[in-house]
């Protein structure tokens, strides 16, 4: 804490309690004065509110009295008319006699013998509530003949013991106004009568404006409520904030309420307590001024030493400012001499860093320069040594069958040539892995029902003496894949295991599936499809764990393994947006899990799959588009020997004409990648907006577009004649 906010706090302690003490005083005097304030209007409200019932009871004493009338024990309705005329003036009041099923007998604002308009009060309503014998006082109510808001009393009349009618008299509202009128309340008080729904019967202000209209809501519930009294705090008809004291009168049931402003509530005790706020607030100022003008030439010399202690942290050199304190000046001049000695010591810090980091810099970069050229070394040397061993075997098949006449010898060399070709594309498909994304053998499939299919080659890649088990979820989530690839990728993994055992052992595959909720690693949150293969072989090293997923690193020896099997399922598992993961210790075996991502697609039963492989007969205009010359002239006569009219393109932009050129086209099949400006993927797209009709076969050895187009099929290089015919022709 700073020396100035100590002094201040000084003052503060002083100063601050007194103030308090204070305020208390002032609010205790103010709570005083408002409840003895309310007290007073709440008692003239109820008063006004039995000067309401005083008034209503005299209308009953007057019916009452003309209810003893001769002329209704005689039954002359004539000449009691003219009676009640005489009694009640007709410009305030009417009298009304009906009888006991509510039927107006007569009206003294009509001539004797005309009929009666239907009357607005709710008079018959509340009879029925109140029983034929009680007095009863209706709510506010228009009356159609007198042309303004009335109220009624009703008394029941007796004859012979017996209620024969009910006679009831209309007042206008105006006479209660001037009743409330008569009241002397200070001046900004408003006075209004309500009745029992709290409509308006008369106000003190502006009455013709707002009789006949609700009080507010809020207020208005509390009526309705039947509440006897209480306090309201809202704001009148008329916008003014207001405290709002209401009493029911008790015989009419009718409700005054008496407005007082807020502003009038509170103006004597916040004109006192304004008058001690100011003067404590001035003595407070006063105070808290002569604090702060001591404590600053107080505190100047430590707020300067402050400040020399910030540069210092930032490192500015700093300058001696003797301030004429003996104290704060030597601490001033220690702190200039050690920012001198910090900023020598950065500068050659500084110096040292640069060079360990252009050091470090150097050193990595080499690194990773000998990684890089380790892993080529590694990758053109197997594969310059597998493709070599290929093309000896087709290259020497080829001569004999130069040499030899025997047809069953010529077949034997073709066979053996298509074994060769099988393994480069074995071996390209393994490369190809390493790449981007292959569509041309996505599928959406289950996966137990995939590696169902496959368990006797994983079976027979195992000897007898390792167990090989199998473990699935009932209901796997179907995936996006390349089945093949799954295949091999876990074949290799089931390989590397049996590799793994000495003697006796097992491999167990397990799939499930499994929800990642967070970021891990590669793997972002999602549905997933988990392959685990598990070995109780004899593990791997930290350091063979590291290189594990490196393209042809192998621990076995020459001619034992290419190093293309662990790389070849990550690659797999990176295509299908999942991932490879290995976890292996020495002495306590492997375990291989592979990532996929759930599908959005349902995976076709197995039936729907082998009657969509059933091809139909070869027939159709055929637009075979290629840049390759070779595989142009040896795919042509293929296709034509199958039945196909062949139309042949060299590139995109041919056959974008030919297509324009010829109407009969019924199917194409196309190469992915050619020069020019149209591509297989392009040329697609196009034909699926302009040709519709046409069916689509894309070939492709390596792309890195994904092909994600509607009734395209797919075909990898290198392919058989006949698989592409089958796809030409499988719904064509």
């Amino acid at each position: 804490m700073r020396i100035r906010t100590r002094l201040l706090v000084l003052v503060l302690s002083v100063l601050v309690p007194a103030f308090i003490a204070a305020m208390f005083a002032v609010w205790f005097v103010y709570t005083e004065q408002q409840d003895a304030q309310r007290k007073s209007v709440a008692e003239t409200s109820r008063a006004m509110a039995l000067l309401i019932d005083k008034q209503m009871q005299t209308t009953e004493g007057t019916l009452r009295a003309l209810a003893t009338s001769p002329s209704l024990a005689t039954g002359d309705l004539a000449a009691f008319h003219a009676q009640a005329r005489k009694l009640v003036p007709t410009d305030t009041s009417v009298v009304v006699l009906n009888d006991l099923g509510g039927k107006q007998l007569l009206n003294t604002r009509l001539p004797f013998g005309t009929v009666p308009a239907k009357g607005g009060s709710n008079l018959a309503e509340l009879r029925r509530q109140a029983g034929p014998e009680r007095t009863i006082i209706s709510d506010l109510f228009f009356a159609p003949a007198g042309k303004h808001y009335d109220y009624a009393v009703q008394v029941p009349v007796e004859i012979d013991g017996q209620v024969r009618y009910y006679l009831s008299m209309g007042i206008m509202v105006s006479e209660l106004r001037a009743l409330l009128n008569q009241q002397k309340v200070p001046t900004g008080w408003i006075v209004s009568l309500s009745d029992r729904k709290g409509v308006v019967a008369t106000r003190s202000d502006e009455p013709d404006k707002y009789v006949g209209t609700f009080v507010r809501e809020a207020l208005r519930q509390k009526i309705l409520a039947g509440m006897r009294s209480g306090l309201h705090y809202g704001v009148t008809l008329s916008g003014t904030p207001t405290a709002a004291f209401f009493t029911r009168a008790p015989l009419s049931e009718w409700t005054i309420v008496v407005n007082v402003p807020l502003a009038e509530m509170r103006r004597p005790a916040m004109y006192a307590a304004a008058l001690l706020s100011g003067i404590m607030l001035f003595l407070f100022g006063a105070a808290i001024f002569a604090a702060r003008w001591y404590a600053r030439n107080t505190a100047e010399p430590i707020e300067e030493l402050r400040l020399a202690a910030e540069k210092l942290g930032r490192g500015e050199q700093l300058v001696p400012t003797p301030s004429g304190l003996v104290e704060t000046d030597a601490v001033g001049f220690a702190m200039v001499n050690s920012s001198n000695q910090i900023i020598q010591s950065r500068v050659e810090l500084e110096l040292r860093v640069a060079e360990a980091v252009a050091s470090a810099e150097r050193a990595q970069r080499a690194l990773l320069q000998a990684q890089k050229l380790e892993a080529l070394g590694r990758l053109t040397g197997g594969i310059a040594h597998d493709f070599n061993n290929i093309l000896q075997t087709l290259s020497t098949s080829l001569q004999l069958i130069q040499f030899t006449d025997d047809r069953e010898r010529i077949e034997a060399l073709l066979e053996t040539c298509d074994k060769a070709i099988d393994r480069a594309t074995v071996l390209t498909g393994q490369m190809r892995s390493f790449g981007r994304i292959q569509d041309a053998r996505l599928q959406t499939v289950r996966l137990d029902e995939t590696i169902s299919a496959a368990m006797p080659l994983f079976a027979s890649a195992l000897p007898s003496n390792i167990e090989l088990i199998v473990q699935a979820d009932d209901a796997p989530w179907p995936v996006t894949i390349d089945p093949l690839q799954l295949e091999l990728a876990l074949l290799n993994i089931v390989i590397n295991a049996r590799d793994a055992m000495a003697n006796d052992g097992w491999v167990k595959i397990a799939v499930s599936n499994q929800v990642i909720a967070r970021q891990s690693g590669n793997l972002a949150p999602g549905e997933y499809v988990c392959i685990a293969v598990t070995d109780n072989g004899h593990g791997m090293s930290a350091e063979v764990l590291s290189k594990a997923l490196d393209p042809f690193f192998t621990t076995k020896g020459v001619d034992k393994g290419s190093g293309l099997g662990l790389p070849q399922a990550y690659g797999f598992a990176t295509q299908a947006r999942g991932t490879l993961v290995v976890d292996s210790a020495e002495g306590k075996g492997t375990t291989v899990t592979i990532f996929l991502p759930r599908a959005a697609d349902h995976a076709p039963p197995a039936l729907a799959r082998e009657r969509a492989r059933q091809p139909s007969s070869a027939a159709g205009t055929l637009l075979f588009v290629e840049d390759d010359a070779l595989v142009r002239e040896s795919v042509e006569p293929a296709l034509k020997a199958a039945g196909f009219q062949v139309i042949v393109a060299g590139n995109g932009e041919e056959a974008v004409s030919c297509l324009e050129s010829d109407p009969s086209i019924d199917m194409v099949f196309s190469d992915i990648i050619m020069p020019g400006n149209v591509s297989g993927i392009d040329l697609a797209k196009m034909i699926k907006i302009r040709y519709p009709h046409i069916h689509i076969v894309l070939a492709t050895g390596y792309s890195d577009r994904r092909v994600d187009i509607p009734g395209v099929q797919l075909l990898a290089k290198p392919y058989k004649i006949t698989d592409a015919i089958q796809l030409l022709t499988v719904d064509a």
